[in-house]
Parts: structure tokens; sequence; C-alpha cells
């Protein structure tokens, strides 16, 4: 059997975590990615969506999609950054990338009420140009039939109901800390809900109880790295390799096996962002697996 085929089998078999959510193309990591990813193959991550906030992000991550097996790109405009989403063409320069294969989604998009206005304007003002580009970044998810990452930082009410002006997308609230009530609001529209390490903070009662509310079917992980590192690693730099002691509280809180939740999550995040192919390190020999390009079933 050649190692491609022997590849193959071995990763159809494979239990693996899935972080739906990390900056892979942020500067904190800039020279750090062959690394990173290493560390997440070695703490069985096999896939990564790696999320952009502005232009310069999206061709970054198409970059990592096209080089990294097991990595995914999106395409988006965060709601900080709509006041210098990229050069005067932006727009259609966007357009354009997000057709790429290797976009799986539209985001980071949505609404953020906590950081006070980058531009300096007044609130309203900024509010209101947040929700256009979200708007527009939404009709384009509309357009390719792409599923949409949100952003709804203390927002959530405002983002519930943009989102609900369209509802032909699918989206996944990253980072969720709403309420119950706003989390089975999302869920009755359709959506998906993503949990960080902030489920293992000591203080996050409120948010492992939102997330106990989560059927597993709508549910997904994530790190946000390099933010929100989970403990034992809070306040230092966050990567996907942590992603397990995510998995780990979610499936306390729900009352399953860490293997369950891993392979749930992961299958939901399959199905949400139509993801396929080769898991992370694809092509490296196995240890007591391929050999000169044969495969020995151990």
């Amino acid at each position: 059997m050649l190692q491609g085929d022997c590849e193959a089998m071995k990763e159809k078999s494979e239990v693996f975590l899935t972080d739906t959510h990390a900056h892979l193309a942020s500067a904190r990591f800039a020279g750090e990615v062959p690394g990173i990813l290493a560390r997440s193959r070695e703490a069985g991550v096999g896939r990564i969506v790696s999320i952009s906030c502005d232009l310069d992000d999206v061709e970054a991550n198409l970059g990592l999609a096209a080089t990294h097996p097991g990595v995914f790109a999106t395409a988006g405009i965060h709601p900080c950054y709509v006041h210098e989403p990229g050069p005067a063409d932006w727009r259609e320069r966007l357009g354009n990338l997000a057709t790429r294969a290797e976009i799986v989604a539209i985001g980071e998009i949505g609404l953020d009420y906590f950081h006070p206005p980058e531009d300096g304007s007044e609130t309203t003002a900024w509010r209101l140009l947040q929700e256009s580009i979200f708007e527009e970044m939404l009709q384009l998810a509309e357009n390719l039939s792409l599923p949409a990452v949100i952003h709804s930082r203390e927002s959530t009410p405002a983002v519930l109901a943009v989102l609900a002006r369209f509802p032909a997308v699918k989206a996944v609230l990253h980072c969720f800390t709403g309420t119950p009530g706003e989390a089975e609001q999302a869920l009755a529209a359709g959506h998906f809900l993503s949990f960080t390490g902030v489920i293992t903070y000591p203080k996050a009662d409120d948010v492992r109880a939102t997330a106990a509310v989560v059927p597993l079917d709508r549910i997904m992980i994530e790190t946000d790295a390099p933010y929100l590192a989970p403990v034992p690693f809070r306040g230092k730099s966050c990567e996907p390799a942590m992603i397990r002691h995510t998995c780990q509280r979610l499936a306390e809180i729900h009352g399953v096996t860490t293997e369950e939740m891993t392979i749930t999550t992961s299958r939901n995040a399959e199905s949400f962002f139509g993801l396929s192919g080769h898991l992370l390190g694809a092509g490296a020999a196995w240890e007591g697996g391929c050999e000169s390009g044969e495969c020995v079933i151990v």
C-alpha cells in the first residue's frame, strides 16, 4: 500500500481535535507557525481554522492553508477593523479572495460593543459603521453560500437582530459568553455556539451554565489563539495545542468523556465548515507505520 493510502486510512479512523478559531496570521505568531503546528499535531489537533480580521490576514491565511494540510482559512473584516479594512479596493479584493477553495467561511465579522471606537468617532456612528460592514460581509457569505464566524462581544442581541435579516446564512457565534437565554435564541435561529478556554476559568460559572444548555450537535470548541489560554496556561500566549483543556472541561459540563466531546466537536466543525482532506502533519512518516513509501499495519 502506498504511503498516501496509508495516511488516508489512518486519518479516517483517528480521533482528533479541531480548533475552529485561531489567529495563525497574528503578528504575535510571526516566524513561529511551523512550531505551533507541530506542537498542535503532537497534542492531537488534526484541523485548525485560521481566522482573518482584515485583508492582510486573508492573504496570509490563504498562504498557510495552501501549504499546510489541515489548516483552513476565512475571509472577513473584524468589527474593530472596519475603519481600516485595507486599501481602497478592499471590497473587490476580499470578494475575489473569498472564492478560493481554501476559504471555508466569512469571518471574523460582527459587532463589538466592548471596545471604544477605534477611529475616535462617536459611539453611535462607530456602531452604525460596524453594522454596515457586518451586513456587507453577511451578504458576501450568502452570495458564496459560505457560513459566517461571528464576533459578538457585549453585543449578542444586536448581532442576532442583524443575523435575522440573513436567514440563509448559518453562523457560529465564537467565544460565546452570552446568557442561556441568548444561547437559546441563537440556537432557535439555527446557529452554532463555540467556546474558548474561558470555560476553564474559576469565575466563569455563568459561561459554563450557558455551555450546559447547548445541544451537543450545535457546539464547537476553539482557542482564539493567541488569546484566552485555558487553565493551566492562563496568562500565557495561547496555541491550538492547548485546546484539549477546553475540550475536557466542556466534556465535564455535559457529562461525557473527553473522547466523545472530541469526536462530537470535530464532527460539528467538519459539517459546519465543510472541512475535508488531510490532517495536520500529513506526509510525514508515522513511527512504526510507513517506511520507504510502504504501509505497515501494526
